[in-house]
Order: structure tokens, then C-alpha cells, then sequence
């Protein structure tokens, strides 16, 4: 594959025949959905799991994409509902926040990363912490806007809101993960403004 084919080119490939190209989708889309499925639960084999799982899914729904999307649009909708279905399942239990799971990623990296990599892992999980203790729907939104880089538009289609809703609540959302940062990780944040 060129690195000039389009998601869309692909897809009409492997739909006319060419099933190997779509380990190309997978390459291009695994860390988006890794990291979507690490939100909804701290366990890293569940997440592998669960982005395994999205993966077939979505090979075999891909005749259903129309193209009216980007093709991450469409995969974050599968993510989402697979994720739900998987701790719907499983039954998983809410995990406090000092548990040690949560500090398994910077326990386990090398030992050879520089002090900044490892404080910038640490703000990350103390984000995604954060953005645990929003709503379902603040926290998709943000997830949507940051992590998928959906635009206002394409978040609409997959929430069945207008743009112009959208972003106000999104706004709201972001004001809410402040305020529960202010709220629970009162030092970190300090540290963070240092």
C-alpha cells in the first residue's frame, strides 16, 4: 500500500477482495482504539481484549460503512458500544482511585526514560482519571473532540445532536473535568501550574 491511500480506498478494496489491506486499517487506527478502550477500564489485557474484539466487529460490519463519516467516526462508535457491552458483561467493579493498576504503565516502563517522559505519563493517566469521574456523556465528548479529533459536526452525528449543542456542551464538559481535577487532584494540579 502507498502511504497516499485513503481510508475509503481501502476499504472499497478489501470489500471487492483484497482482505489483507484491511491490517492496514488496523496499523493505521490501533493506537485510537487502544487508548479509547483504556478508558473504560484500567486493565491493559482487558483494553487489548476489547480492541480485538472492535476489530472483527468492524470487519465484519464494514460493508454497513457509507463513507458519510471519516472511517474513525464510524470506529468510535463500535469502541464505545463494545466497551459498554464488554463491562456490562464482565460486571467490573468501580476501581477507587488509589488503586495501583493505575500507576502499572509508569511502573512498568523502562527504566531508561527521561524524568519529563515519565511526569508527562503521570499527567496523562491524571487526566484520564479525571475524565473517569465525568458523566458518560462528558466524557465521550471529550474523548471525541480530544482523543478522536472529531470535529463539532462529526460528533454531532454520532451523539444525534446539533453542532451548535455540541459544542456548548463540550464546553460545559471541559468545565466540569477542571473542576474535578481542582477537586481531586488538588497537589497534582499544583504541580502541574509549577
Amino acid at each position: 500500500m502507498n502511504t497516499g491511500t485513503n481510508d475509503n480506498e481501502i476499504i472499497s478494496r478489501v470489500l471487492r477482495g483484497e482482505q489483507s489491506l484491511y491490517a492496514d486499517l488496523v496499523k493505521r487506527y490501533q493506537n485510537f482504539v487502544f487508548t479509547i478502550t483504556l478508558r473504560y477500564t484500567t486493565s491493559r489485557e482487558d483494553a487489548e481484549e476489547i480492541a480485538q474484539d472492535v476489530f472483527v466487529k468492524a470487519y465484519r460490519s464494514l460493508a454497513d460503512f457509507r463513507g458519510e463519516s471519516r472511517f474513525s467516526t464510524w470506529l468510535y462508535t463500535i469502541v464505545t458500544t463494545t466497551c459498554i457491552t464488554f463491562l456490562r458483561k464482565k460486571k467490573l467493579d468501580t476501581h477507587s482511585l488509589d488503586n495501583e493498576k493505575v500507576f502499572e504503565t509508569v511502573e512498568s516502563t523502562d527504566s531508561g526514560f527521561k524524568a519529563n517522559q515519565v511526569e508527562q505519563k503521570s499527567k496523562i493517566q491524571m487526566v484520564n482519571k479525571a475524565i473517569r469521574l465525568l458523566s458518560p456523556d462528558d466524557a465521550k465528548l471529550i474523548n471525541l473532540f480530544y482523543q478522536g479529533e472529531q470535529s463539532l459536526e462529526e460528533i454531532g452525528q454520532i451523539m444525534g445532536l446539533e453542532p451548535n449543542t455540541v459544542k456548548v456542551r463540550l464546553h460545559r464538559a471541559r468545565q466540569r473535568l477542571k473542576d474535578k481535577m481542582e477537586t481531586h487532584f488538588v497537589q497534582e494540579v499544583k504541580d502541574i501550574m509549577n
